[in-house]
């Protein structure tokens, strides 16, 4: 057992309970046994956490990412999403195992020293020479100790189809679902602890056929796992579809299957009204990834609204190509900014940001009754956020300190109640082995 007392405490519950100074019990099942204002007792046996000058929150959760693209990061970087997709799909053409290992641990090790504690990753590049990249992937994250949702991606739709990518870069339909049924057989675990779930997820409208997207649906409810692919990311995307499917991309995703309390969406930037109560109808979700989308100059959701809606929204870092920093802890700000960008300062609150990148990041991955928030029963992942420090010190409100200063140490992070950062270390990794790996495998990819 393990208590955290001494501590603020933000709760992220239905009611957003907050104690300034309050305590966390974990149970060595690997729960929360309980949370609340003042010490947590002497009764309370186990490990004690002096938690002062502290914040204790529920573990971040990054619900859109490519860690393959950590071998290619600064690369076509004034480019439209079009523009660096084209750049990069040649590059990406090579990748193998070995460089999708070594760059899904460095860029999981970074996601765990930026408070997350849960991560999908959305994989779709499997160069038929490049070995179980998926394997890799999954390895690193059980290397770190994440949880981890990677997606069984798929492209079937190349340039000389009229598609974006080149034909080296794609798979054929069959070959696609094929696959994808396999990596759900080998893979996931349905259990509320699981450390390691499947999703299936094409890519986009403009890299997959209509075929594939509606058979990848079929494939996703009949194995009862989630479904995840790009959306409304861009004008360009609105110019395909309008083109190549006579609609919206909201439209066509409810063509073909895809709207649902299964399913997420990556970005969902260029939505009207219509897509947007189209959306929060059918509790589909959204991936928001507010500085991917800054890098690329696609524009800012309109998240104000999708909540409004009820549509469930979660934060993601995007792949590291579009989005360098990569630090889940810092979108809580670039959340709350964009927001306010759009609609003044009462648009969004720094409790509302913390909500998207825990709660809202659950429901995102259809874990909201065991993960994102402090409640007695919920597994205990968590993050111990030092806020004493002079970029800190004098921000009274430590949730808004969080939220509004810089990125902040981190003192503890749980999974499972199991440390995974320690004094702002990984504990089962060496952050300076993974980077040197990392760096060799974008080298070899990039000569």
């Amino acid at each position: 057992m393990i208590v955290i007392e001494n501590v603020a405490v933000a709760t992220v519950d239905a009611q957003d309970s907050y104690y300034p100074d309050g305590h966390v019990v974990i149970g060595d099942d690997g729960r929360i046994a309980g949370v609340g204002s003042g010490p947590a007792g002497p009764e309370k046996p186990g490990d004690r956490v002096d938690g002062a000058g502290c914040l204790v929150t529920p573990g971040l959760i990054n619900t859109h990412h490519h860690l393959y693209q950590w071998a290619t990061r600064g690369l076509a970087v004034d480019e439209t999403l079009f523009g660096w997709l084209t750049t990069l799909y040649p590059i990406w053409g090579r990748l193998d195992a070995e460089i999708v290992g070594a760059s899904a641990a460095a860029g999981l090790g970074w996601l765990a020293l930026s408070g997350c504690t849960l991560s999908m990753d959305h994989h779709y590049v499997f160069p038929r020479d490049g070995g179980d990249v998926l394997a890799a992937e999954i390895e690193a994250a059980q290397r770190i100790g994440l949880r981890f949702h990677p997606t069984r991606g798929s492209m079937d739709l190349s340039r000389k189809d009229g598609g974006l990518p080149p034909d080296n870069v794609v798979e054929t339909t069959d070959e696609a679902l094929a696959a994808t049924e396999r990596a759900i057989d080998r893979w996931h675990d349905p259990s509320p602890e699981a450390m390691l779930q499947i999703a299936v997820a094409p890519c986009s409208p403009f890299s997959v056929t209509t075929r594939l997207m509606t058979e990848a649906a079929a494939l996703a409810r009949r194995k009862g796992v989630r479904l995840h692919t790009h959306l409304a990311e861009t004008d360009d995307e609105e110019e395909f579809c309008r083109k190549r499917f006579d609609c919206t991309p909201v439209e066509y995703a409810e063509r073909v299957g895809w709207l649902g309390d299964d399913v997420w969406l990556a970005h969902g930037v260029h939505l009207d009204d219509t897509a947007i109560g189209r959306l929060g109808a059918t509790g589909t979700g959204v991936a928001h990834c507010p500085s991917s989308n800054a890098r690329l100059g696609a524009g800012m959701a309109r998240v104000r609204d999708l909540l409004d809606h009820a549509v469930p929204v979660g934060l993601g870092v995007d792949g590291a190509a579009s989005q360098e920093v990569s630090h889940l802890g810092a979108e809580l700000r670039q959340a709350l900014y964009t927001a306010r960008l759009r609609g003044g300062p009462k648009a969004m609150s720094a409790r509302e940001a913390l909500r998207l990148g825990t709660m809202g990041g659950a429901r995102c991955l259809g874990r909201e009754d065991h993960l994102g928030s402090i409640e007695a029963g919920k597994l205990a992942d968590l993050v111990v956020w030092r806020l004493d420090g002079p970029a800190h010190d004098g921000i009274d409100d430590r949730l808004a300190a969080l939220v509004f200063g810089p990125p902040a140490p981190i003192e503890l992070s749980l999974v499972g109640g199991r440390p995974i950062v320690r004094r702002g270390e990984l504990v089962h990794a060496d952050a300076e082995a993974l980077q040197h790996a990392a760096l060799a495998a974008h080298r070899r990819l990039l000569t």
